[in-house]
């Protein structure tokens, strides 16, 4: 029972670590491409003229991700309890949490490298920086898709924790007989 009180505190802790994930994303995507939080986000989120800056796109940024960590934490975090240890299951699904949003910043940063798809991308006539625009827009795109691909990883991870510590419990009975 004590384990599954152990769920909130786990999936919270996601949603946390996917809000200052889309805290940190949004000051590269800012840096990027400003017009982006301009033309889109900011009138999107109402963000008042006033905080339209890096505070904006930070308030942008943390709205728009928390709730990530409820669909990358819950998976990672339920399947993390097939550790039998309390504490190992912890330290796995910490593990899992912060490899997936690696695997994401890693992944948005690369599509950096890349000169965005201009002609696939709505570019509103407020932007001043059309291509600016599209490199912060693009960046935003592959989080979702680079979000979901760090999931797998992690549930990967999780999966193959959860087994080596499984057989382990249950081989170390039969040692000591």
């Amino acid at each position: 029972m004590r384990r599954l009180l152990a769920l909130p505190i786990m999936i919270g802790f996601a949603c946390v670590l996917a809000g200052v994930y889309g805290v940190v994303h949004n000051q590269i995507s800012f840096t990027v491409g400003p017009d982006y939080f301009y033309a889109l986000k900011f009138p999107q989120f109402r963000i008042p003229e006033l905080l339209q800056s890096r505070v904006g796109a930070a308030y942008v940024g943390w709205q728009a991700s928390w709730w990530m960590g409820l669909v990358i934490g819950i998976p990672i975090a339920v399947m993390s309890l097939g550790i039998p240890s309390p504490k190992q299951a912890r330290r796995v699904f910490l593990q899992a949490a912060v490899l997936v949003v690696a695997i994401t910043l890693a992944l948005g940063l690369v599509s950096l490298a890349f000169d965005p798809p201009m002609e696939h991308i709505p570019v509103p006539t407020a932007a001043k920086d059309p291509i600016g625009y599209g490199r912060a827009a693009m960046l935003h795109d592959t989080s979702y898709t680079a979000g979901m691909i760090g999931l797998v990883v992690g549930l990967i991870y999780v999966g193959a924790q959860v087994r080596a510590a499984r057989r382990k419990a249950f081989e170390a009975p039969s040692e000591g007989q």
